[in-house]
């Protein structure tokens, strides 16, 4: 049985078994950029061994997705999407494939829950509503038995 459901929060405080990160094509060096949104979050309160391990893969396909640690976040891992492209714009297909891909891995690896943030919403300057409609209609689709939270951020300060 499939649940979604959308929260109001901060990506990094849900109990799931794997978070997502929306990253870029991983053609930068990490350690050149300037992590923001979800990938600085990460940077700051679980380390830069994350970033170190998605450099191994090269360079990411738009819409493809890799799972590494989670540092020390309390998380099996991290799966991080290239829902940007090289001129840090996200778009409806690499937001839809970005999604189908996350929920691949995810799959293969055995999670029974994920946590979407909203994906090319940030640095890739999509609209949020129409991030989170592509989102759901793009879950909605796919078969599965997991727990899917997808969380728009929401600043607890």
């Amino acid at each position: 049985m499939k649940t979604i459901s959308v929260v109001e929060g901060d990506l990094l405080n849900q109990d799931v078994d794997v978070i997502v990160n929306s990253w870029n094509r991983n053609i930068i060096p990490w350690w050149l950029l300037l992590p923001q949104g979800v990938s600085g979050a990460i940077k700051r309160r679980g380390g830069k061994q994350p970033f170190r391990e998605v450099t191994r893969y090269g360079a990411i396909p738009l819409g493809g997705a890799v799972l590494t640690s989670a540092g020390t976040l309390p998380f099996r891992g991290i799966i991080h999407v290239a829902g940007i492209n090289m001129l840090w714009r996200a778009s409806e297909q690499s937001i839809r494939e970005s999604v189908r891909n996350a929920m691949r891995v995810a799959h293969e690896n055995d999670f029974q829950s994920i946590a979407f943030p909203l994906i090319g919403a940030g640095s890739g300057s999509f609209n949020p509503e129409k991030a989170k409609a592509l989102m759901l209609d793009e879950l909605d689709e796919i078969e599965t038995s997991m727990k899917v939270t997808v969380v728009v951020f929401k600043n607890s300060k």
